[in-house]
């Protein structure tokens, strides 16, 4: 019997219906990917009932993809040190934690529905940290939530991007190879799925960095941008009382939310230390290795994504 847990009513029916699980048979799909690593002399993955059935339903249940996820998952560590080399907790994770500028709220939208995340890009201090610094935090909230967050691995996410406080500092940070790097492991390594980036306060003169961005995407994540002028119209995706009282809504206080990660993350402080081990090792894979252009493209060429 496998280790995992038990997902809520509502959150299982909806697991079988959008994604295809089959309680009867998550054991036998949990022991061959288990069987599958066991035989790849280049990837050392964790192997873990949760971790590997986080794998199973952010591919829908193939096995098929979910063995190339899994594989990508780990070989991405080598290839984007900027965000997984020295990916420890410690006084720099936590301090930038703390600016606020990474949110996972406490409710999802409703009781069987997506989590949702606040980015706020235009609070973290731009004379200590560089973007890869808080997308590394980001990467680790992230994978706590694949081991803990049944709404984000079952129904997905929501993320607002809060653009308010966006300055000079942060713009000549926007390095669009770092955001390709990113669209690449959402579409190609981590397992859970977007269901949708909410843009609001956009100061002027970001427009031009949006559409690059925008331009990474695949036509489904396009369709899945949106730019709020107004908060009104972000109501119509994310009803207000979904947010945090800061927003005028009644899903927790964001230092409640930061004090809950921080705990969080401290909690996971050797989790991430032994995470450090786990990795490809490129030159006993079998055929042609994964690298910076087999994973993104020659000279940085942007591809086309998609995102299931």
């Amino acid at each position: 019997m496998s280790k995992l847990r038990p997902l809520s009513e509502k959150l299982a029916a909806n697991a079988q219906k959008e994604l295809g699980e089959v309680p009867e048979r998550i054991d036998e799909d949990i022991a061959v990917l288990r069987e599958w690593i066991s035989k790849q002399p280049h990837l050392k993955a964790r192997t873990d009932d949760q971790m590997l059935v986080a794998f199973l339903r952010g591919c829908k249940y193939s096995l098929e993809k979910a063995k190339q996820k899994i594989d990508n998952f780990y070989a991405m560590r080598n290839v984007v040190p900027e965000i997984y080399k020295n990916r420890f907790v410690d006084d720099r994770v936590i301090d930038i934690l703390r600016q606020g500028c990474l949110l996972r709220l406490p409710k999802p939208m409703s009781e069987a529905g997506p989590r949702i995340h606040i980015s706020r890009y235009g609070l973290y201090d731009t004379n200590k940290y560089g973007l890869a610094d808080v997308v590394k935090v980001g990467t680790m909230l992230g994978e706590i939530q694949f081991r803990e967050d049944d709404h984000a691995m079952v129904m997905g996410f929501v993320e607002i991007i809060d653009l308010k406080g966006v300055g000079a500092g942060h713009i000549f940070q926007f390095d669009a190879v770092l955001i390709k790097k990113l669209a690449v492991l959402g579409d190609k390594a981590w397992p859970y799925r977007p269901k949708g980036f909410h843009f609001v306060n956009a100061p002027s003169g970001t427009e031009k960095f949006l559409s690059i961005a925008k331009g990474l995407m695949s036509e489904k994540i396009k369709q899945r941008f949106h730019i709020h002028s107004k908060y009104e119209s972000l109501y119509d995706y994310i009803p207000q009382e979904c947010l945090p009282e800061e927003y005028g809504g009644s899903n927790g206080t964001i230092a409640d939310v930061v004090n809950t990660w921080e705990k969080k993350l401290l909690e996971y402080k050797s989790y991430f230390e032994e995470e450090a081990q786990y990795c490809t090792n490129e030159k006993l894979r079998p055929g042609r290795p994964l690298n910076s252009e087999s994973l993104f493209g020659i000279e940085g060429s942007f591809r086309k994504l998609d995102i299931d």
